[in-house]
């Protein structure tokens, strides 16, 4: 009998991965990212916040509806209301049985008394009518103490004994703000463990926010000291400095299995695709040293490195690239390649359409390859991302027709653009310090667009192609609300004014989205 103990991966990247400002997604971007979350095999896939908004709703219940080996959660306040819209979402995974209700309460004094402006015993009394209600709903109930790591001992552990009696299975202890180091936060878990008299019949889960640097840190020092469930992102985005990395906590766990035996059902060669879906989609591209997911995560330029590489692997590598994703698929796409490449190569990409809507992209492909010989990984999402800018995918509100530009003799630049805005031609003229500047001034003035440029960054195909596509981000922000956009072209310009109005339509999105009140 095997009794090495299971780890739990919760990914919160579809609701608090989503929260990272300009990171918003919509139904069926967020569905796409559930297939290929159910794909690399994650336990718990927090779909969304039920009460937050009408398309969070959508998103979970479209969710809800698809997904089958994950389990399907939906974050709640602890109000009845949140409760009872989070089970009517979830109804297609309660019937089957593959659902979870995530309620939630500030526990920590400064909450408490600022924030909720409840004493301990109410929000104590809440805490236990709120898990009572979910678990009438649903088998499964989660509980999370928010601000854990500035809550007081004795407080929590009356408070996760009652959530226990309640019904919950599942508590869970976030480091809402960063602020636990591991040596600390492990401690907490492991006196949490011991003091509660219960805690044996549930399972005990972490929640930990970067804002030191120190999410994935304490999320292994809390597994050592008797947590079963890691909550966690693709990419590690999320609230402020974001969440602990999905990708270093499950490599970190596979690779010292010395110090952390356990059993995970992780599909660990899916980490790479995924990793670029999210980016991809979100606009927020991964840092090149990011840790497994980064283009030099396995790369060697020193000398020394190399030789030892040659040599023999484990002299300067720790795990396999391939293990994670890296150089997967053999098959080279380029101009003579069929439709039954590509489509295996989308699906093991995470990006699945429609056959309709897979003849679009199977042209855009050939379009591609004609013009750069060999069509890379990143090109892929890239292809399926301009049809939604186009409106042919997504739900985008403009359409770029066409772009011209030119330099002046004064150093300045002009551009010419015309947008398809709801099916018709609009013509405006911007002018700017330079070409790209110059598109975003006319693309503003073809939109009637107050937003403001936060963001704007230009990233090249990294295979050293000169006719490679280039893949620009942009954030814009208007009336409190912010909305990262991305385009592709072989023209950075245009590339770059794809991106634009990318994010012109989200921002649309996101004024229309009610906040996310109180998330952990």
């Amino acid at each position: 009998m095997n009794t090495t103990p299971f780890l739990c991966i919760f990914d919160t990247t579809l609701r608090d991965g989503e929260q990272s400002p300009g990171a918003s997604m919509n139904c069926a971007e967020k569905l796409a990212i559930a297939h290929m979350l159910e794909k690399l095999r994650v336990d718990v896939i927090e779909a969304g916040f039920a009460a937050s908004s009408a398309d969070d709703c959508a998103s979970i219940k479209a969710v809800a509806e698809q997904i089958t080996d994950s389990r399907v959660c939906s974050l709640a306040r602890a109000l009845p209301a949140d409760i009872d819209r989070a089970a009517q979402v979830l109804a297609p995974a309660i019937e089957r049985g593959n659902a979870r209700i995530h309620t939630f309460i500030a526990t920590s004094p400064v909450h408490m008394e600022r924030k909720l402006q409840m004493s301990p015993e109410t929000v104590l009394e809440r805490a236990v009518a709120a898990v009572r209600r979910a678990r009438s709903l649903c088998d499964d109930v989660e509980f999370s103490c928010e601000d854990a790591s500035r809550s007081e001992r004795d407080f929590l552990c009356r408070i996760i004994e009652a959530a226990i009696e309640a019904g919950a299975t599942t508590i869970n202890l976030p480091d809402t703000v960063g602020y636990a180091e591991p040596a600390e936060f492990g401690a907490l878990v492991g006196d949490l463990l011991a003091a509660v008299p219960n805690a044996q019949r549930a399972v005990f889960s972490v929640h930990c926010h970067n804002d030191l640097g120190l999410a994935v840190a304490n999320s292994l020092a809390a597994l050592g000291a008797g947590a079963r469930q890691v909550e966690c992102t693709i990419n590690g985005i999320g609230e402020r400095a974001g969440n602990a990395s999905l990708e270093e906590v499950v490599m970190a766990v596979a690779t010292r299995s010395d110090r952390f035996a356990f059993q995970s059902r992780i599909e660990q060669r899916h980490l790479v695709p995924i990793s670029r879906l999210v980016s991809e989609t979100t606009g927020f591209y991964v840092q090149p040293n990011k840790a497994i997911v980064g283009r030099n995560a396995f790369a060697h330029e020193a000398g020394i490195h190399q030789d030892g590489v040659i040599k023999h692997r484990s002299t300067y590598e720790i795990m396999e690239a391939e293990a994670v994703g890296w150089f997967s698929n053999q098959l080279v796409l380029g101009k003579h390649s069929g439709r039954a490449a590509l489509r295996r190569r989308l699906e093991d990409l995470g990006l699945c359409c429609e056959e309709q809507q897979f003849n679009d992209v199977f042209a855009r492909f050939k379009e591609l390859a004609a013009h750069q010989h060999e069509v890379f990984d990143e090109d892929l999402p890239a292809l399926i991302g301009v049809l939604s800018q186009e409106g042919e995918l997504g739900s985008a509100l403009y359409s770029l027709s066409s772009l011209s530009y030119h330099s002046q003799p004064d150093g300045g630049a002009r551009a010419e653009v015309v947008v398809q805005i709801d099916g018709e031609e609009r013509r405006a003229e911007g002018s700017g310090t330079g070409p790209v500047d110059a598109a975003f001034s006319a693309l503003a003035m073809v939109t009637d667009s107050a937003a403001s440029l936060l963001h704007y960054s230009l990233n090249a195909a990294p295979h050293g192609s000169a006719a490679a596509r280039g893949r620009a981000a942009v954030r814009l922000a208007h009336n409190g609300h912010t909305a990262n956009g991305t385009g592709t072209d072989a023209d950075v310009v245009t590339a770059s004014a794809r991106a634009w109005l990318d994010a012109q339509c989200r921002l649309g999105r996101a004024a229309r989205r009610h906040p996310q009140l109180d998330a952990i």
